[in-house]
């Protein structure tokens, strides 16, 4: 079978009860659910609104979010069930090993490892930009050497950090329970700013809904989007193409649900809870998303809102500068709860990797008091500190967006692969129309990667080189499913 042998789900089943490796079941729907909502709801909200309305969709940034919300959606599906099917730690790296083989799931996992620490580190850059705005508003000011994405050392975003890393160390359940505060400040921040937005709301701000196509100039060189390149098409700003194109932007803000399936093997009923925790967060945030947009381009005309602050500039303009304070609170209990989790779904897929044998094994040690994998957990927010203290990333963060997609395009085909290998598998969830959904959700998310720059392409493609040299340098000779079928122990 070679590079692509499979792992069986029965295999990756009996790994979770291993007692040095076994992970405390201890979350709930709801925890699940919280942890979702923490991951997707971060910086889009407070950000993505404006600049999408203004430049893109105008007052119909709303439909951009339902149309990137249907577009999640159908990935959510798909992930649903494989979290149902293998309730495993790993997420769509475990899915893709049971499924299409161990060379697709290293490289997934790979991708995934990318996508999680690199956005960690990106929106704990945010975060310390916030939390310095912040204080400077209370009369405090820190250098810039020390704060700001061009700082010697960015130390609010080191120290944030750090301290998630020690809650992430002390145990799921703490991390659960912090979240739910911090869950429940932003959640709290975003309905007050949709409440009291109402008051502010102009029906002649909705005019036009839609407003008249414009042509956008084309972008050369390496900033050219792949899809400009391949077939000529450029972005149309406004319009009902313009809804589509917004659609392709605010998909990033939903980003993150799938981090929810990580945490299977700490699910206490899995069967039931994953499934609801996936789809309830992606329709939670859905809503939520689209009630803002549709008051935030209420009270201020689409072409005059803020592209960097939209929510806050929206009050300040209206008079309401306390809100605004308010709102930038709410964006940085946010952006905590973004990071954290991010962390907490690469220490997972780290963490099965490792049990996997394709990283050293003794990285998946769980802690014998706080039953997390502590190692690994260490190790990632010692490299995560690293990046967000000392490494601008503004130019990087797109590699989490298209290291996302390739993720959800690989679940969406490893569905329609393991309902034809494995038909008789208990799914206690399934995905509707199958083959029809996952191939939507894989054209959908490949649409979106051809949007993305060529440049983003080419560095995702050096990290996916020098992962497939770290393959066969050292997983491929240490693989547990290697061993096992040279020892002629059955896998499959």
């Amino acid at each position: 079978m070679g590079i692509f042998r499979t792992k069986s789900v029965e295999r990756s089943l009996e790994d979770t009860e291993a007692p040095e490796h076994r992970l405390k079941r201890r979350l709930s729907a709801v925890d699940l659910a919280v942890f979702g909502v923490g991951v997707i709801v971060g910086t889009g909200i407070f950000v993505l609104t404006g600049e999408v309305a203004k430049e893109t969709a105008g007052p119909a940034v709303a439909l951009s979010f339902v149309v990137a919300g249907v577009v999640c959606g159908l990935a959510a599906l798909c992930y649903a069930e494989f979290a149902a099917t293998v309730p495993v730690a790993g997420s769509a790296y475990t899915f893709s090993y049971a499924a299409v083989g161990e060379f697709p799931a290293w490289i997934v996992g790979w991708d995934l490892m990318l996508e999680m620490a690199l956005g960690a580190a990106v929106v704990a850059v945010g975060w310390s930009g916030y939390f310095t705005e912040l204080l400077t508003t209370m009369g405090i000011r820190l250098p810039e050497t020390f704060a700001g994405e061009n700082a010697t050392i960015n130390v609010p975003a080191v120290v944030i950090v750090l301290i998630l890393t020690g809650v992430l160390v002390a145990g799921i359940k703490l991390s659960a329970r912090v979240n739910l505060v911090v869950v429940t400040i932003k959640v709290a921040v975003i309905l007050l700013v949709i409440v009291a937005g109402l008051f502010f709301v102009s029906k002649a701000n909705y005019t036009p809904f839609i407003p008249p196509a414009e042509a956008t100039p084309k972008v050369g060189g390496l900033q050219a989007p792949l899809i400009q390149v391949l077939f000529g098409l450029t972005p149309v700003s406004f319009g009902v193409f313009g809804i589509f194109v917004g659609a392709a932007i605010v998909f990033f803000a939903f980003i993150g649900f799938d981090v929810v399936a990580t945490a299977a093997e700490e699910t206490r009923n899995p069967q039931r809870d994953l499934p609801i925790g996936i789809i309830a967060s992606l329709v939670l945030c859905t809503v939520l998303y689209v009630a803002v947009s549709l008051v935030v381009v209420g009270m201020r005309p689409y072409d005059r809102l803020s592209t960097e602050a939209p929510l806050a500039t929206a009050f300040r303009e209206v008079g309401q500068s306390w809100l605004a304070t308010i709102i930038s609170v709410g964006a940085l209990a946010g952006l905590t709860t973004v990071v954290m989790i991010l962390m907490l779904g690469q220490s997972r897929v780290f963490f099965a990797m490792s049990r996997d044998n394709l990283l050293p094994r003794s990285l998946a040690a769980v802690h014998p008091r706080f039953g997390t994998p502590y190692r690994i957990t260490l190790i990632i927010g010692a490299a995560t500190a690293l990046l967000a203290g000392f490494i601008p990333l503004s130019a990087l963060a797109e590699l989490v967006n298209i290291g996302t997609l390739f993720a959800f395009v690989l679940v969406s085909i490893s569905v329609i692969i393991l309902r034809r290998t494995r038909p008789e598998l208990p799914r206690s969830f399934r995905t509707p129309l199958v083959p029809l959904v996952p191939v939507l959700s894989a054209l959908a998310c490949l649409y979106l990667m051809m949007n993305l720059p060529i440049e983003t392409w080419l560095r995702f493609l050096v990290w996916m080189v020098l992962g497939v040299v770290v393959y066969f340098a050292y997983g491929a000779r240490h693989s547990r499913v290697a061993a096992a079928e040279r020892a002629g122990v059955g896998t499959d």
